[in-house]
């Protein structure tokens, strides 16, 4: 055990911290699980599953217990598995629209100008 009083705090906060990321993990874990389930099973509910767990995802990565490369990996991962299994859905639904661009402008005329002696 922690002899300084700020260790001891110290060993508090991060007891507190350590329970919040494993709720994180599991639950992450758990939506990634019932994700896999619906392609093998019912998978009408693939693609509110998958957005479940790409949601998960971005709540781990958000709370800093994922780093953001293998957050990106392990979407990437459940698109391509709900593609393999023609689902119809391959990425999160809530993907904005393209943006249209304006047209592009002709450049401006040059002016000549003669200069006075």
């Amino acid at each position: 055990m922690p002899i300084i009083k700020s260790a001891e705090k110290r060993a508090v906060t991060s007891a507190k911290a350590a329970a919040r990321n494993r709720k994180t993990k599991r639950s992450l874990k758990d939506a990634v699980k019932a994700f896999h389930a619906t392609l093998t099973g019912d998978k009408k509910n693939a693609g509110s599953a998958q957005s479940k767990a790409q949601s998960n995802i971005d709540k781990a990565l958000k709370k800093n217990v994922m780093h953001k490369n293998k957050a990106a990996r392990k979407k990437s991962q459940l698109a391509k598995a709900a593609k393999a299994a023609n689902t119809g859905v391959t990425k999160k639904a809530s993907v904005k629209a393209p943006v249209k661009k304006a047209p592009a402008k002709k450049p401006a005329a040059k002016k000549t100008t003669v200069k006075k002696k």
